[in-house]
């Protein structure tokens, strides 16, 4: 059953934390700019519960713990890196933790793993029903509210992506056939529906017998090659004998055959070329998802990760959208989505956005165009052309050498929009598409130093976003776990700049604090001696008065 957090904290007698701790050890844990209890603030208690509350039953059995403290464990948890043995560890002892977690008495229970791997797939099945993850909307509603409170306008942004594998083995072609038919056949025989065909299934032993890795080891590029037509046939026959509709294994297997084998002319089932397998076939059954990408020679089976962050001079920046794509995806595929999203969060209209050329493409400038926003990239894909192209008078091309630096007469084709050029032993061509290319190069070119520098700093928020994971390879497999990895550490990237901003935002307050607090401790010490002396002086003279009544005394 769905359970909000309590409004109002109960403090017990004997095992509030309050209580248990004394003199500096609960001046630290009760600190203003302590991370524990900016954490709780800007975090635990920004968590919108009504958010989740249609994974749960309305009536039906126990109420289950706060949501709002099984989203902040998730935050921690990727904060530091842990495994899920080593948040529930630091949950139960760690007091910081548990004040962060906004659970302040030591007799309060902590959720249960049961619990917090029931929500995390609840999540995950959520999605697939409904196409939105839950995760995705609290990150934005929290970043909603810490760009309210800390007034960060968003007129200007940047974007970049990362690529990260998926946590799945880098399997050939035959290892992705032979491991889906492994895995429908073992289905097959859990739920007793084998095929009759007796020779097939002996067939289907011999082969999954032994894994599919060794196989690719043991053999030449050739043997593979008939053993993988060998798989084909046999995938075939069995899916004509046997059918799992509502089955994640069978459908796999449906697509992963379809992808593989085509019928040639002659009506015959054949492998498929390696040039006509997609990129966004499926790489692993265990991740069917995740894609192929080889991008400047780093080759990636998993998702594209693109940041949209604020990057206006002497504020506050904060990442406004995390987007989560399989990572065939194109980089310029993002723009247009990672704006709208950054203008949901920031109380400001955007202006300016910063990105290198991957995200250069014309309906993007058109887009930015639209929206009156100045779109400034650092740079093109593509080694610059030879030919320098300016629009001339009356419609006209002046076209300039830029190795001689002879300009060459242009003519325009009739009927079309080209220009050509007599160069020795051809003709070459122009379109509109490559002036307006050659232009934007230009202006990039002009645009000042300071300007192309903005988009830099987005690196260091890639290297924040991708912290634990130096072999860019991550936990977890499947699309929505990724979108829900990636957008809790973006809530922990953000909250850790915002605990330095209100960190040095109180820091003259607490070192005038400081000075104050010395300044009296000194003004005690000098006013306690000075007491000290007069009661000492005072005792002195009453003695001699006493004991010597015919002589004068004074101090």
């Amino acid at each position: 059953m769905f359970r909000k957090t309590a409004k109002e904290h109960k403090s017990t007698l004997f095992f509030d934390t309050d209580n248990l701790l004394s003199g500096k050890l609960k001046d630290f844990y009760l600190q203003q700019d302590g991370w524990h209890n900016i954490f709780r603030n800007q975090v635990t208690m920004r968590i919108d519960e009504n958010i989740f509350r249609e994974l749960y039953a309305k009536t039906m059995g126990a109420p289950n713990a706060p949501v709002r403290a099984l989203v902040a464990m998730m935050v921690i948890k990727e904060a530091h890196g842990w495994s899920d043995a080593g948040l529930f560890e630091q949950c139960r002892f760690n007091l910081l933790i548990r004040s962060a977690l906004g659970i302040f008495n030591m007799d309060t229970a902590l959720p249960t793993e049961s619990t917090y791997y029931l929500l995390r797939q609840h999540v995950v099945d959520y999605e697939k029903i409904n196409n939105k993850n839950l995760i995705e909307e609290a990150f934005a509603s929290i970043t909603k509210g810490q760009a309210a409170e800390f007034e960060v306008s968003g007129k200007s942004i940047r974007m970049d992506s990362k690529l990260l594998g998926s946590n799945i083995a880098w399997f050939t072609r035959y290892e992705v056939v032979h491991e889906t038919l492994r895995l429908y056949y073992k289905e097959l025989k859990k739920t007793g529906a084998l095929p009759i065909d007796k020779n097939l299934v002996e067939q289907l032993n011999t082969i999954l017998k032994e894994e599919g890795g060794k196989v690719a080891f043991r053999h030449t590029r050739d043997e593979i090659k008939c053993k993988l037509q060998e798989l084909g046939i046999l995938i075939d026959k069995l899916l004509t004998a046997t059918s799992l509709p509502g089955s994640q294994s069978y459908q796999t297997l449906c697509r992963v055959f379809t992808q593989q084998y085509c019928i040639d002319e002659n009506k015959l089932l054949i492998t498929r070329d390696k040039e006509e397998i997609a990129s966004d076939s499926i790489q692993s059954p265990h991740d069917i998802d995740s894609h192929y990408r080889n991008k400047d020679g780093n080759q990636v089976k998993g998702y594209s990760i693109n940041l949209t962050e604020s990057c206006d001079k002497e504020e506050l920046h904060l990442i406004s959208h995390v987007d989560v794509r399989p990572v065939s995806a194109a980089d310029n595929n993002f723009l247009e989505d990672g704006v709208k999203q950054s203008q949901e969060i920031f109380t400001g209209d955007i202006e300016n956005l910063h990105a290198d050329g991957a995200y250069q493409s014309p309906e993007n400038q058109s887009y930015c165009k639209e929206e009156e926003i100045n779109f400034y990239l650092t740079g093109m894909h593509g080694a610059q052309g030879r030919y320098d192209l300016l629009p001339g008078e009356d419609g006209g091309l002046v076209v300039t050498d830029t190795v001689t630096g002879e300009i060459i007469a242009t003519k325009k084709l009739k009927g079309q929009e080209k220009w050509g050029i007599r160069i020795p032993g051809c003709n070459r061509y122009f379109t509109h598409k490559e002036i307006e290319a050659c232009a934007l190069r230009k202006q990039i070119e002009n645009f000042p130093a300071a300007v192309r520098n903005v988009r830099n700093n987005v690196e260091a928020t890639i290297f924040q976003f991708g912290y634990h994971y130096p072999n860019d390879k991550s936990r977890y497999r499947g699309l929505s776990k990724h979108k829900m990895w990636a957008n809790i550490r973006c809530l922990w990237v953000n909250f850790a700049r915002i605990l330095k901003y209100v960190q040095k935002s109180l820091l003259p307050a607490a070192q005038e604090c400081k000075t104050s607090n010395s300044f009296a401790k000194s003004t005690d010490k000098s006013l306690l001696s000075d007491l000290i002396f007069v009661f000492n002086s005072f005792t002195a003279l009453f003695c001699r008065s006493y004991f010597f009544p015919h002589r004068k005394f004074s101090f």
